[in-house]
């Protein structure tokens, strides 16, 4: 094993759109675990939009990253060493970790996975956060019935793409806003949407949303807010539910838009508006990694990943997720798995 290692540190708070000038590409000693941790070599690492939150100097629900400081993200990894974790060398295991090559955690901070049950790279989409997400998203939060029109944004990402199947399971009819006209094809196609709307080549929301939901809105999965998510109230039905999971299209705003102006029509439908995070539901991720697993297994749910090659690359990766680069999961490959 080499003696050092790169890792990605944040540069600079950026304002507005992040550049590569907020990041850092270091290298430095391959750190050694202390007392009851783990050394993990990185497999792959996550990057997800939320992470642009923590670039701020404000708390959100996510801390935020120190100037100077790694920058962390979910990894599947191979462990190296453990100083009493309770690991061997060679498992695998899932942790929220450094944007590095290496990295060490508390054994309470990582969770052992099988990798005999599927690609590694799934424990961090559709067996992993995303996953999870979308499975108490739509369960627990929306509760589409069978029958509703469930409308996702960011349908064609990691959490909405699972989160429409999901809603057909459970008997709805599913329209899908996503950014390009192959995701249309690959809601419609490979995932079972009802309806895809490519939104870039659309002028009018609310016509596009007449058109594929001509019953109305009773369930909403919002992952991007904006001038959508405008739309989609004003063609709410009466007690629909609507659960807000991540706001995307504002993100790398500087200046929120004055609002909410669209609460009034909540009156007339008494529709439920619920925001809700993944960490409310952790100490059922037993019951939906089951769930998830056998659909995944037996074909049920499908799912697509985006896969950049090599850590010096995850800023772009980062990056391309505001410009709907990718199709599904966006993962970086740090490592080839060598068990």
């Amino acid at each position: 094993m080499a003696e050092t290692h790169h890792v990605y540190k944040l540069a600079d708070r950026p304002r507005g759109t992040p550049t590569e000038d907020a990041f850092e590409y270091a290298e430095e000693a391959i750190p050694e675990p202390g007392p009851g941790e783990a050394l993990v070599r990185t497999i792959y690492m996550s990057v997800d939009p939320y992470m642009r939150d923590r670039m701020r100097d404000t708390e959100s629900y996510a801390e935020p990253w120190d100037v100077g400081e790694p920058l962390h993200c979910g990894v599947v990894g191979e462990v190296v060493e453990s100083n009493g974790a309770g690991f061997e060398a060679g498992d695998v295991v899932t942790g929220e970790l450094n944007w590095a090559e290496y990295a060490t955690a508390p054994a309470a901070e990582l969770t052992q996975v099988d990798p005999n049950r599927g690609p590694l790279s799934a424990y961090l989409g559709v067996l992993g956060m995303p996953g999870n997400t979308a499975y108490f998203g739509v369960n627990e939060v929306i509760q589409p019935h069978a029958g509703d029109t469930f409308v996702v944004t960011g349908a064609a990402g990691a959490v909405g793409s699972v989160a429409g199947q999901i809603a057909k399971l459970n008997g709805a009819r599913v329209v899908g806003f996503a950014g390009s006209d192959e995701k249309v094809e690959f809601l419609e196609e490979d995932l079972g949407f009802d309806v895809g709307i490519n939104y870039k080549e659309v002028d009018d929301y609310g016509a596009a949303l007449r058109e594929a939901a001509p019953h109305g809105v009773d369930s909403y999965f919002d992952n991007v807010g904006g001038p959508i998510t405008d739309a989609v109230f004003n063609h709410l039905n009466v007690d629909a539910s609507v659960g807000i999971c991540g706001q995307i299209s504002l993100y790398n705003a500087t200046e929120l838009p004055t609002g909410p102006r669209k609460l009034m029509n909540l009156i007339q439908t008494r529709a439920t508006v619920e925001g809700f995070l993944v960490s409310d539901f952790s100490e059922r991720f037993d019951k939906s990694a089951k769930q998830l697993g056998q659909w995944v297994a037996d074909g049920t749910i499908q799912y697509r990943e985006t896969v950049t090659e090599g850590l010096e690359n995850a800023p772009d990766a980062f990056l391309g997720l505001f410009e709907g680069d990718n199709i599904g999961k966006q993962l970086v490959q740090v490592s080839e798995y060598e068990g």
